[in-house]
């Protein structure tokens, strides 16, 4: 179907793709494989149009094309749908649909019976039952996803392109995703999958396609592989994730949370979280976990002051109790939050890395004389770059062009530039590759063993087991288990996690 034959491209002197060779074949799945920062996403532009400044040639049927935009590449017959959603929300779902396609009629006015007619069929086909006028800021992420699969299906493409389809979706809305996935196989489709969770790749995929360091590596039937195979294949060396520490029981707390609650922002007498109460040691990794909606992105927020005017209850780091009015006195007390959505919330992509690591610093450490100290601010990004392996061709690279494991690295030397007492951790590596996951399961650990508190939520359960000394459970914003990491089993976690509602 399709075949990139010798791809290279270079930004600003670095070669992410290296004389990449690949096919895709009709009618399959095809899985592609690697490390953060290994070409992939770089590749999938290429192939969608997005980019059409590099080297090599894309075979399509048999003729040598280069699609100058992502126009000529959808009217191919090429689709991408982006791990970043780009869907307007303001604008309904069938706006979103047919943005760029409007149906006319024959005065030039929207067609918005036929426009409407047809997001239903598209929305029926993917088993969403949604008005699809209702306006995209109101669906969760999940069915935010499956509008972007419905923009891509609209196009009846021959190749569909999907980067990292479920990184932010629950389990139920996977299984839908893959009886899609199935549907469109049988219409022999071509599936392009990117995903770092090989579990679902072993479900859905029937090639592999590596890539690492910017080359094609190996390709072939994933029947018969196995996920060690598929490891080594992508990182080329061995990962070790080190195993969790036993802390001592006389260690002492540095952060206490006494009855903490926080109220919905509408709803006076409804709570997010309610009557919360745990420590948290020197040089303890202590994990969170919980389903969806259970709360634990808004305790992390809570602690850290951001939501003030909702929260009760009482906190008390070092002895010393707080009363946060804002993020800014949290910094100032000794808190950091590496947050759940990097992109978002994390980084500012348009500034360098030199400058992204000094924005929680902007005071002694980086002034002189009232001013921006180019050369201090300098010195501190190298380093934390050298402290925490961040992989990039110098401190004034723009930080969106990193790979999102060393974009990670960044955010965590930022808040380490502020030399904080509590470190917390929201999804620390979401949607970044095996190997980065243990770099960062690596610095958790070296700053847990200088004194360093630290509390992280995961939704990935192995995540938990490998760093956390105990582990806190949520449901429905309310505690339902302490314990430690050792005693712990998946089984009697995940018993905790689920609502009360649905267990009967």
């Amino acid at each position: 179907m399709l075949v990139a034959d010798n791809i290279t491209k270079k930004f600003s002197g670095v070669t992410a793709l290296d004389r990449v060779c690949l096919e895709l074949h009709e009618g399959k799945v095809n899985a592609i494989l690697g490390e953060n920062g290994a070409g992939k996403s770089t590749l999938m532009k290429i192939l969608s149009g997005v980019d059409n400044d590099y080297e090599g040639q894309i075979v399509w049927h048999a003729k040598p094309t280069r699609f100058q935009n992502t126009k000529e590449a959808q009217q191919a017959g090429i689709a991408i749908i982006h791990q970043e959603l780009n869907l307007i929300p303001y604008l309904s779902i069938t706006e979103n649909i047919f943005l760029g396609q409007e149906i006319l009629t024959k005065w030039g006015t929207l067609h918005k019976r036929r426009m409407r007619d047809q997001a239903t069929v598209l929305l029926q086909k993917l088993r969403l039952d949604i008005d699809p006028a209702t306006p995209v800021q109101e669906l969760k992420v999940g069915q935010q996803q499956l509008v972007e699969i419905a923009k891509a299906l609209l196009l009846e493409p021959k190749v569909i392109i999907m980067d990292e389809p479920t990184s932010a979706i629950t389990d139920q809305e996977v299984e839908t995703l893959f009886g899609i996935i199935e549907e469109l196989r049988a219409d022999n489709k071509t599936i392009v999958y990117i995903s770092h969770k090989l579990d679902e790749l072993f479900r859905i995929a029937d090639r592999y396609i590596v890539l690492r360091d910017g080359k094609s590596i190996e390709s072939g039937n994933i029947q018969g592989m196995t996920h060690d195979q598929l490891i080594q294949k992508m990182v080329g060396r061995e990962i070790f994730i080190p195993p969790p520490k036993i802390i001592l029981n006389n260690q002492e707390n540095v952060l206490e949370i006494n009855g903490l609650s926080l109220k919905k922002p509408n709803h006076k007498e409804s709570f997010i979280l309610s009557d919360i109460s745990f420590h948290l040691k020197k040089g303890e990794v202590l994990g969170i976990f919980g389903l969806m909606g259970a709360g634990r992105t808004e305790l992390l927020e809570t602690i850290f002051g951001l939501h003030p005017t909702r929260a009760t209850g009482q906190m008390y780091l070092n002895g010393e109790a707080l009363h946060l009015k804002s993020s800014v006195e949290a910094v100032r007390a000794g808190l950091a939050l590496v947050p759940e959505d990097r992109k978002r919330d994390g980084i500012v992509p348009g500034m360098t890395v030199s400058q992204n690591i000094s924005l929680a610093s902007l005071g002694e450490q980086v002034e002189k004389n009232g001013f921006l100290s180019n050369q201090a601010e300098s010195q501190l990004a190298e380093k934390y770059i050298q402290e925490l392996g961040v992989k990039t061709s110098s401190s004034q690279q723009l930080i969106k062009n990193l790979s999102g494991g060393n974009q990670q690295k960044v955010i965590l030397g930022k808040w380490l530039a502020t030399h904080p007492k509590v470190l917390l951790l929201d999804e620390p590596t979401r949607g970044i590759d095996i190997h980065a996951k243990s770099e960062i399961y690596k610095l958790i650990l070296k700053l847990a063993a200088s004194g360093l508190g630290i509390i992280m939520v995961s939704s990935e359960l192995p995540e938990i087991f490998a760093v956390s000394d105990r582990v806190l459970v949520l449901a429905e914003g309310k505690l339902t288990l302490e314990m430690l990491t050792q005693n712990a089993t998946e089984d009697i976690l995940l018993k905790a996690a689920i609502p009360k509602v649905l267990q009967n």
